[in-house]
């Protein structure tokens, strides 16, 4: 919690990252997102690019049902082993239905149970460097069956429920593979086709304009 002791005013030129979520009837939010108003520093540029590779790597990936959790929860990780840096947390939690905001024992821990379709997880990943930035890219998906060339099943992955733009300022489009832009670029499209209709409707148009803006190819 804050206090006259530990707050101060925040600037553009850092890191801000913010945990959001809300308890609704028909099911409860958990969605972080970190943003850079300013000039991020190569390094942050960096370490942010792979955290949202992680996610992305996770979120698409297509396994076997019955398959826990953490035996797939290093595809998050990778992009950040590829250069030698790590989170100390996990990689995600189940996430309830007006429930509980962490719901055990669906996740990515060792003691989680196989992943199942029906199943929300959140999917995590992040980075911190002690006393000079944080980052976290947290979204809620759904486990659903695939569909695969083989036509063999069951097989599963994740979609993602959470429709929200990553920040662009932070996104070094130079460590994305083809297949990682496509998958954002199609999620872009979810997000306007979804989100999009809404705030029209609202008569939101400032935010309207923000998300177009944000979800450019």
């Amino acid at each position: 919690s804050p206090s006259n002791g530990s707050s101060r005013t925040l600037s553009a030129g850092e890191m801000y990252l913010f945990d959001t979520g809300g308890q609704y009837l028909d099911g409860t939010t958990d969605i972080t997102r970190t943003v850079h108003w300013g000039e991020p520093t190569p390094l942050q540029k960096e370490a942010y690019t792979r955290v949202l590779m992680g996610n992305i790597d996770l979120s698409r990936l297509v396994f076997p049902s019955n398959t826990a959790g953490r035996t797939v929860e290093s595809f998050a990780r990778r992009a950040l082993w590829d250069i030698g840096l790590n989170y100390g947390h996990g990689t995600g939690h189940g996430i309830g239905n007006f429930l509980s905001v962490h719901e055990w024992p669906v996740g990515f821990q060792s003691n989680s149970v196989p992943l199942q379709a029906g199943m929300f997880t959140s999917i995590e990943p992040g980075y911190y460097r002690d006393g000079e930035f944080g980052i976290r890219i947290e979204d809620v998906a759904l486990v659903v069956e695939a569909q695969t060339e083989s036509g063999e099943k069951p097989f599963l992955t994740f979609e993602l429920v959470s429709l929200v733009p990553y920040d662009r300022n932070l996104i070094d489009l130079s460590l994305l593979s083809p297949e990682q832009i496509r998958y954002l670029n199609s999620y872009y499209e979810r997000i306007r086709a979804h989100v999009g209709p809404e705030l029209r409707r609202q008569r939101l148009e400032e935010a309207y304009e923000w998300l177009q803006d944000s979800t450019r190819p």
